[in-house]
Parts: C-alpha cells; structure tokens; sequence
C-alpha cells in the first residue's frame, strides 16, 4: 500500500459508523414497539446498530494502526 493514498479503511469505518449510529438510535427509540413481536421480541435495530459501529471501530483503529506504522517505521 502506498503512504500517500487513503486508507479504505477509513471512509468504511466512518460509513459504517454513522449507519451504526443512526440504526441503533431507531431501535433505541423505538424499545418495546409491538413491532418488534415478529423477531420473538428482540430489538434487532438496536442490536445490528451496536455492531454495525464495532465493526466500524475495528476498521478505524487497524486504519489507525497501519497510518502510525507507516510514520514510524
């Protein structure tokens, strides 16, 4: 990989991130809907949302990682 291109990493992580974010707000406000009665009462928003943004965390800290490797070799 080259030091002077972007990370896919990154833009991945921010992406998936506020995607996170926003899916898990939903469920968050939408706890104990009726809605909910079809997946046997589990919140799936809010759960996918919580790992949509740890997988987000994951790419942004090897992005991390791999810029502060190329700084300092």
């Amino acid at each position: 990989m080259s030091s002077s291109g972007m990370d896919i990493r990154t833009p991945m992580g921010l992406m998936f991130g506020i995607l996170g974010v926003i899916i898990s707000a939903y469920g968050f406000c939408t706890i104990g809907s009726p809605m909910y009665d079809r997946s046997l009462g589990v919140n799936v928003n809010l759960w996918w949302g919580l790992v949509l943004m740890a997988f987000a965390a994951v790419m942004l800290g090897l992005a991390w990682n791999a810029s502060n490797k190329h700084k300092n070799p």
